[in-house]
């Protein structure tokens, strides 16, 4: 296997399947049983999940809503979508911990790096919910904070999307896809990966990102074994 620890990072909206908004059980059930494949091989596995399916922060600021007061809502709607992952992994034999940045101790941990790291060794899936656990910071930003602090080797940027390209393939049929990218390549091209604080994160650590389409069978796998699927960024 090319990776010995992961942080998968996957979006909100994701979870809705085809349905318009909230969580499909169907494709919370597809995503298991990616997780599984790779979690069966040996791997470790932390995960950080968006909230834009239930509640975005921003959506709300816009509509008159107070910011900061809207980015705790929307942190809220993370840890609803961290529990249910954590149903559908566990209906599929695996073991879970869902930690939270922000203090829920009837549903799950607060966040200790430590007790992440040890959960990681044991062969436990660990999701983390709650964001980075203050307004104005992205579900990105967290989950390569979270990367950083857990040691994990790479990011995995689970979208809709096969890769990073020079356009919007979904607007732009001549669209070209990169395999691989540098951090400096990107930000000189003006690509949008991550939001700027999550990806600078990533840059100044050296942790690279590989995005890829999640909702392609095998994927998951593919990129754990080495495959080159999706669009890697690297120093």
């Amino acid at each position: 296997m090319k990776y010995k620890r992961i942080l998968l990072k996957l979006s909100g909206e994701a979870l809705m399947g085809e349905r318009q908004y909230g969580i499909d059980p169907k494709r919370l059930a597809e995503y298991a049983d990616e997780i599984k494949e790779i979690h069966d091989k040996g791997i470790e596995i932390a995960i950080v999940i968006g909230g834009g399916n239930i509640f975005r922060g921003i959506a709300g600021a816009s509509n008159g809503m107070d910011r900061v007061q809207g980015d705790y809502m929307g942190m809220l709607a993370t840890v609803i979508n961290g529990m249910a992952l954590q149903g559908a992994l566990e209906d599929k034999g695996m073991l879970t911990r869902l930690q939270t940045a922000l203090k829920i101790e009837a549903i799950a941990e607060p966040y200790i790096k430590r007790r992440a790291v040890r959960h990681l060794e044991k062969g436990r899936i660990v999701i983390f919910g709650a964001g980075t656990g203050n307004p104005y910071f992205t579900t990105d930003t967290a989950a390569v904070l979270r990367g950083v602090e857990v040691n994990a080797d790479v990011i995995l940027k689970g979208t809709r999307v096969d890769g990073i390209y020079d356009s919007d393939p979904e607007k732009n049929a001549n669209a070209v896809k990169f395999e691989n990218i540098t951090f400096d390549d990107v930000i000189k091209k003006g690509l949008n990966v991550m939001d700027t604080t999550a990806f600078t994160l990533s840059q100044e650590n050296e942790l690279p990102i590989v995005v890829f389409d999640m909702n392609t069978k095998g994927n998951l796998l593919k990129i754990c074994e080495g495959q080159n699927i999706g669009t890697t960024v690297k120093i």
